[in-house]
C-alpha cells in the first residue's frame, strides 16, 4: 500500500501519530487497530515499562492467551512489585499484536520500572504513579476513567472511584461521525475552570485551587467533560458518544483528534491535576518519541492514555526533559509475563483503572455481529446449566425488551444496563439471586490467561510449574473443591504441595471440612488461583530454588522467630502435613525449649491439642513422630500439674476460656492415649512415666469437679467428661448435680454448672432426654429459682439450651410438660406409646443381629454359636464397638 496515500486525515509532516486511548476500552482497541491499518507506521510505541521490550515477541506465541500482565519486581525485594494488565480488548494489546503480525518493531516508552518501583520504596504509602497503570501494592492501579488521566498511573487509593459504571456499551467502535465530534468538542469548550479561578499560565496547578477540584480531575478527567455535556455519569457519557456509535465512513483518525482536543482543554485548565509525577513520565516518553523519530522519521505511532497526548504533542527541549529525569531513584528490577484474570481486571478488586464488566467488554470485542442477541443467548445457556427453565422464547423477548429500554432511555443501542434489566424481568422473574450468578460468571467472568513456558520466571516458579504438571493440578481462576485420598500417591503429592505452598505464603488452596469421611486419610481443599500468587511465589524464591527446599528453610526461620508456644506447635503440625523431614528436628528442638520455659497453663493447654493432632498423620504419611510424642507427653504432664491451681479465682470470661482449654486437652489426651494403644500404627518405645496419661487426666478432672473454688462452668464440664468416659456413675453425677442445684448455691453459679454439664453442642440435650433423673433435677431447680434471680440467670440458660437441635428442644419440652411422674406411670401401664410395646422385646431385638454381624464382618467364624444366644451376640457386638468387655 502507498504509505503517502493512506494519511488522508493527517497532514504530511505533522509529526508522530498519537493515538490517545482509554485503557481496557473495546472501542479504543478497535479504533487503534483501524488507525494502524490506515497509517501503517514503521514503529509502534506503547505506554509501558521499557524493560519489557524483550518480552514483546512472546505475545505472538500460540500459548499466550490474554488476559495477561507484565510483572515487574525488585530483585532484592520481590514483594515490591507492579503489574501492567492487558486484556484481549486492551488497546495496548491490540497495538502489540498488530506490530507483531506486520513485522513492525514495538517498544514500550513509559518511565522504566526501575524508577517506578524505587519511587514506591522511597515513599511508602505516598500517592504516586508507577507504570502504565501503576502498582497498587501488588497490583497496578489506574485512574478511574482510564483515559490516561492523572489518576490512571497512580494507585487506586489515590482517590475515590467514579460513581458511574462501565456497565453499558454495545457495538463499541469509537465515533467517526460528526455527531460525536460535536459532542466531545462541545464538552471540551464548556469545560471551563471553576468560577473565580484563572488557568495557570504554565499549565501547572494554581496555588489557590480547591482540593476538591484537584481530586475530581486527578481521578476522573472524563468527569469534567461529562458534567459539561449535562451528564451526571461520566461512564454513560463516554459510552453514548464513543462506545455505542457504529463505524462511520469518515476519517479513522478523527476520534483521536477530537479526544486530543478535549484533553488539551483539560490540561490547559487543570495542568497535571495535582499529580506532578506525570511530568516526569511524559518527559521520558517525549525523549523516546524523539529517538524513534530520528530512526524512523514521522512514521511513528504512539499508543498511550489520552491524558498524556497534549503533553507529548507539546514542544519541549531535550535539556528540559532530561533535567526532569535527573537524580531519579533506581532499583534493580526483573520483568516477566504472568497470567491474569477478568476478575482482577474488575474495578471491585481494587484495580484503579479497572472496569466493572470485563466479561461484557470481552464479549463486545469478540462478537462479530449482533452482540446483544449473542450475549442474551450466553445468559440463557448459563441459567439452563443451573437448572432454570429458560427457552428461546425468553431470549427473543429479552432482546425486544432491551431494545425498547434503549429507545425509551434515548440510547443509541442497548447496553449492559438494558440487557441486565431485560434478563431480570424475563429470565429471572424479577429475582436478583440468579442475576447475581450472571454478573459473577459472565459480566465479570473467571477467564484465566496463559503465558508460554518460554516466559522468564524465578527458579521456584519453574519447579512449581513442573510439579503442577506432574500432579495434573492446573491453576484455575474459578473456585473449586478438591477431594484427596492420602492413600493414593498422586493425591498425597498434591496434599504435600498445597501444604508446602501455604507455609510459603502462597495461599492457592485452603483446607475445608471433608463431607465424605472424617478419617485422617482424606483431605478437602478449596482451590482458586489469583494473579497475585505469582508475586508470592517470587517472594518465596528467597528461601530456595525448589518448593521443598524453600518450605524447609521457611519453616526453620518461622520456628526461630515464633512468638508463642502455640505458634511453634502449629508449625510442627504443618511440617508433618507438608512432609518436611529436614525442618522437623529444628522445630522440635525449639518446641521442647519453649515448652520447658513456658509456665502459663493456658499456653500449654493451647499448644497441646495441635501437637497431639500431628500424631494422627504418622500412620497415613509414614512420618516418624517419636520425638513429637515424647514432647506431647511431657507437655500433658505439665498441664495436669498446673491446671487445678490455674482454675481458681477466675471471672466468667476467663472461666469460659479455661473451659475451652479443658475440652481441648481432654480430646488431646484421648488421641495421645490412642497413639499409645497396642497395635497402633505409631510404634514408639515408652517409658513408665509416659504410660497412663488417661488415668492421670481423669484424676485431674475429679479434683476439678469437687473443688468449690473452681468456677461452676468448669466443674460441670469436668463431671460431664467423667460421665462420658464411664469413670463416673450416673447416680454419682445425679448426686453432684443435686448438691449444686440445692437452695444453698447461688443461682448464677448453678446456672454456670448446668451450662458446663449440658451446654453447647456436646450432646447434653440428649443426655437430659434419656436420663429422667437429671432432667427432673434441672426442672425442679429452675421452677424454684426466685423471680429476681431468674432474671439474672436467664441469659445463661438461654445460651445453654439454644444450642440444642430443634428436635431435642421439642422433646425436652414435651417431657417437661407431661412431668416425670406421669411418664413413669405411663411406662408402668400396658398402654405405652401407640404402636410400641410396654417393654423391650428381646426376641425381636435379637432378630436383627445376623444382619448387623454381616455388615460388621463378624459372620465368618462358622461355629454356629452366634445365633443361639442373644445375650452372647450382644456382648460380642458391644465388645467390637468398644463399649463392653
Amino acid at each position: 500500500m502507498d504509505r503517502g496515500g493512506v494519511r488522508a486525515g493527517r497532514k504530511a509532516g505533522s509529526g508522530p501519530l498519537l493515538l490517545g486511548v482509554r485503557h481496557h476500552g473495546p472501542g479504543s482497541a478497535r479504533a487503534v487497530r483501524a488507525a494502524l491499518d490506515a497509517a501503517r507506521p514503521r514503529v509502534v510505541l506503547i505506554e509501558g515499562p521499557p524493560e519489557a521490550d524483550a518480552l514483546i515477541p512472546l505475545a505472538a506465541e500460540e500459548d499466550m492467551r490474554p488476559p495477561v500482565a507484565l510483572l515487574a519486581h525488585a530483585v532484592d525485594e520481590p514483594g515490591r512489585s507492579a503489574f501492567w494488565p492487558l486484556a484481549e480488548f486492551s488497546p495496548e494489546w491490540v497495538a502489540i499484536r498488530w506490530a507483531l503480525e506486520h513485522e513492525v518493531p514495538a517498544r514500550f516508552i513509559d518511565l522504566p520500572a526501575t524508577h517506578t518501583l524505587a519511587w514506591g520504596k522511597d515513599e511508602t504509602g505516598a500517592q504516586g504513579d508507577t507504570g502504565t497503570h501503576g502498582p497498587d501494592d501488588a497490583t497496578a492501579g489506574g485512574g478511574a476513567g482510564g483515559v490516561g488521566g492523572a489518576g490512571d498511573v497512580g494507585p487506586a487509593a489515590q482517590g475515590p472511584l467514579p460513581s458511574g459504571t462501565n456497565d453499558t456499551g454495545a457495538p463499541d467502535t469509537p465515533v467517526t461521525g460528526p455527531s460525536a465530534e460535536r459532542s466531545v468538542r462541545a464538552a471540551a469548550e464548556n469545560a471551563a475552570p471553576v468560577e473565580g479561578e484563572a488557568p495557570p499560565a504554565d499549565g501547572g496547578t494554581a496555588p489557590g485551587d480547591e482540593p476538591a477540584v484537584h481530586e475530581a480531575v486527578r481521578v476522573d478527567p472524563l468527569g469534567v467533560l461529562a458534567e459539561a455535556a449535562g451528564y451526571d455519569d461520566p461512564e454513560r457519557w463516554w459510552e453514548d458518544v464513543v462506545e455505542h456509535r457504529g463505524t462511520g465512513q469518515g476519517d479513522v483518525f478523527e476520534p483521536f483528534t477530537v479526544l486530543e482536543e478535549a484533553m488539551g482543554v483539560l490540561r490547559e485548565t487543570y495542568g497535571t491535576g495535582g499529580h506532578d509525577r506525570d511530568l516526569v513520565r511524559e518527559a521520558y516518553m517525549r525523549l523516546q518519541v524523539r529517538a524513534a523519530q530520528r530512526e524512523f522519521g514521522d512514521d511513528v505511532a504512539v499508543v498511550c492514555g489520552a491524558w498524556h497526548v497534549p503533553a507529548l504533542r507539546r514542544k519541549s527541549t531535550v535539556a528540559a526533559d532530561k533535567a526532569l529525569l535527573k537524580g531519579l531513584p533506581k532499583v534493580k528490577a526483573d520483568m516477566t509475563w504472568v497470567p491474569w484474570t477478568h476478575r482482577r481486571l474488575s474495578r471491585h478488586s481494587g484495580y484503579g483503572a479497572g472496569i466493572d464488566s470485563p466479561g461484557w467488554y470481552g464479549h463486545l470485542f469478540g462478537a462479530p455481529d449482533r452482540p446483544v442477541e449473542r450475549w442474551l443467548t450466553k445468559v440463557a445457556g448459563l441459567l439452563r446449566e443451573e437448572d432454570r427453565i429458560v427457552s428461546s422464547a425468553h431470549v427473543i423477548e429479552a432482546v425486544r425488551l432491551a431494545e425498547t429500554l434503549a429507545a425509551m432511555r434515548g440510547r443509541p443501542l442497548p447496553g449492559l444496563s438494558e440487557t441486565t434489566d431485560a434478563v431480570r424481568a424475563v429470565m429471572c422473574e424479577g429475582s436478583d439471586v440468579p442475576l447475581a450468578l450472571v454478573h459473577d460468571r459472565l459480566v465479570v467472568g473467571d477467564v484465566l490467561g496463559e503465558v508460554p513456558q518460554a516466559a522468564p520466571a524465578v527458579p521456584l516458579q519453574r519447579d512449581l510449574d513442573r510439579i503442577q504438571r506432574r500432579l495434573r493440578l492446573k491453576p484455575e481462576p474459578l473456585e473449586r473443591e478438591l477431594e484427596l485420598d492420602l492413600r493414593k500417591e498422586t493425591d498425597a503429592g498434591r496434599s504435600r504441595l498445597l501444604h508446602r505452598l501455604r507455609l510459603l505464603g502462597v495461599e492457592w488452596g485452603e483446607p475445608a471440612l471433608s463431607r465424605g469421611s472424617t478419617g485422617t486419610f482424606r483431605e478437602t481443599w478449596r482451590l482458586r488461583w489469583e494473579p497475585e500468587l505469582s508475586v508470592r511465589v517470587a517472594e518465596a524464591g528467597v528461601w530456595g530454588t525448589t518448593v521443598l527446599a524453600a518450605a524447609t528453610a521457611k519453616a526453620e526461620a518461622d520456628a526461630v522467630s515464633a512468638s508463642g508456644l502455640a505458634d511453634v506447635t502449629a508449625l510442627a503440625e504443618h511440617c508433618l502435613l507438608a512432609e518436611l523431614p529436614d525442618a522437623l528436628p529444628t522445630v522440635m528442638q525449639i518446641l521442647a525449649d519453649r515448652a520447658a520455659l513456658d509456665a502459663d497453663v493456658g499456653h500449654l493447654a493451647q499448644a497441646l491439642p495441635a501437637l497431639v493432632r500431628s500424631l494422627r498423620y504418622g500412620d497415613v504419611r509414614g512420618t516418624d513422630t517419636g520425638a513429637l510424642t515424647e514432647v506431647a507427653a511431657a507437655l500433658a504432664e505439665r498441664v495436669f500439674v498446673g491446671l487445678p491451681p490455674a482454675c481458681v479465682a477466675l471471672d466468667a470470661e476467663a472461666a469460659e476460656e479455661m473451659r475451652r482449654h479443658v475440652d481441648a486437652v481432654h480430646g488431646a489426651v484421648g488421641l495421645l492415649g490412642d497413639a499409645e494403644a497396642p497395635g497402633d500404627a505409631i510404634e514408639v518405645e515408652r517409658t513408665p512415666v509416659h504410660r497412663g496419661l488417661r488415668g492421670r487426666w481423669q484424676a485431674v478432672l475429679k479434683v476439678l469437679c469437687l473443688r468449690d473454688t473452681v468456677p461452676g462452668v468448669i466443674r460441670g464440664r469436668a463431671v460431664r467428661l467423667l460421665l462420658d468416659d464411664g469413670e463416673l456413675a450416673q447416680d454419682e453425677a445425679a448426686r453432684l448435680m443435686g448438691l449444686v442445684l440445692s437452695p444453698g448455691t447461688e443461682p448464677a453459679d448453678a446456672a454456670a454448672w448446668i451450662e458446663g454439664f449440658v451446654g453447647g453442642g456436646s450432646g447434653g440435650g440428649m443426655l437430659l432426654v434419656h436420663d429422667e433423673r437429671l432432667l427432673g433435677l434441672v426442672d425442679a431447680w429452675l421452677t424454684g429459682v426466685s423471680a429476681e434471680a431468674f432474671t439474672d440467670v436467664l441469659p445463661l440458660l438461654r445460651r445453654t439450651f439454644s444450642a440444642y437441635e430443634p428436635g431435642v428442644r421439642r422433646t425436652l419440652g414435651e417431657l417437661v410438660r407431661r412431668g416425670p411422674g406421669q411418664r413413669k406411670s405411663a411406662a408402668g401401664s400396658a398402654s405405652g406409646i401407640p404402636g410400641f410395646g410396654a417393654g423391650l422385646d428381646s426376641d425381636r431385638a435379637d432378630a436383627v443381629l445376623p444382619v448387623v454381624r454381616l455388615l460388621l464382618g463378624l459372620d465368618g467364624d462358622g461355629d454356629g454359636n452366634h445365633g443361639g444366644d442373644g445375650d452372647l451376640a450382644r456382648a460380642e457386638y458391644n465388645d467390637y464397638a468398644g463399649v463392653a468387655g
